[in-house]
């Protein structure tokens, strides 16, 4: 079985992050990009599979800057086969359908049985793009799982919303999102990290993988604006002096909270 496991790399929740009034964009460096952990749980999943069947490959591939290849060699270390970095200029500030377009065509090159990926990533929290390239591929998507069993017959896991637990099941080939209920990742060993050293990472672009960013008759989300964030104020204080009630009620109304 191949397993192909969407990676973003993403600014450390840990540290504060900041957009560029210039760019719209959140600011990215080197020393604080880190994979997002939601993403570090599929990839566990696909090597608890490696771990029964020494024959599954497990393929770790991200759209990401070029400071991304560090924390890709985190993904390898934690025992991933090989690497698969799409990098490009014209994927700066990339919206999800040209993410999940540039992220299908890859997939497409690279081959796989199943899809594997976090529902929603830390820094967009769209939680699209999996079913995006589901609908590119023609795929059936079984997303937003809290479970999930990877066989070569087909997928299967559990999807827990507010009316119902649901149980999901899809033949192969397929798209799945795990979210953070699933399994934490494991740590790299120091076998893992020497061992990730001579791992390859496959770097393409988007010349390689046909895609035009630019293309005029495909959908794409524009930045028409940046503003900073304007100062808090002190908010409104209401005393009770025979119509709170009323006034409270004509705030809400105004700030259309109501």
């Amino acid at each position: 079985m191949r397993i192909l496991v969407l990676m973003k790399v993403v600014p450390d929740t840990y540290v504060d992050r900041s957009l560029s009034l210039e760019t719209g964009l959140a600011v990215r460096t080197s020393e604080e990009a880190v994979l997002d952990e939601v993403d570090e749980r599929a990839l566990e999943a696909a090597l608890t599979v490696l771990d029964r069947d020494p024959e599954t490959e497990v393929i770790v591939l991200a759209m990401a800057p070029a400071l991304a290849q560090s924390s890709l060699r985190k993904a390898l270390a934690m025992g991933a086969t090989h690497a698969v970095h799409v990098v490009d200029d014209a994927l700066v500030g990339a919206d999800v359908t040209l993410t999940a377009e540039a992220l299908a065509a890859a997939a497409r090159r690279v081959g796989f049985d199943v899809i594997a990926a976090g529902n929603a990533s830390t820094d967009g929290g769209g939680g699209a793009v999996p079913a995006a390239m589901a609908e590119l591929l023609a795929l059936p998507a079984a997303t937003f799982l809290s479970e999930l069993e990877l066989t070569a017959e087909g997928v299967s896991g559990v999807r827990v919303t507010e009316a119902a637990t649901l149980r999901i099941e899809a033949p192969l080939p397929a798209v799945v999102s795990v979210t953070e209920a699933m399994p934490a990742p494991r740590m790299p060993n120091f076998k893992g990290l020497m061992a990730a050293k001579k791992k390859a990472i496959e770097v393409l672009s988007l010349a390689d993988l046909g895609v035009d960013a630019l293309d005029p008759e495909a959908s794409r989300a524009i930045m028409i604006a940046i503003r900073e964030r304007p100062p808090r104020s002190g908010g409104v204080r209401i005393v009770d002096e025979g119509d709170a009630g009323e006034r409270l009620a004509a705030f809400l109304v105004e700030n259309r909270l109501a």
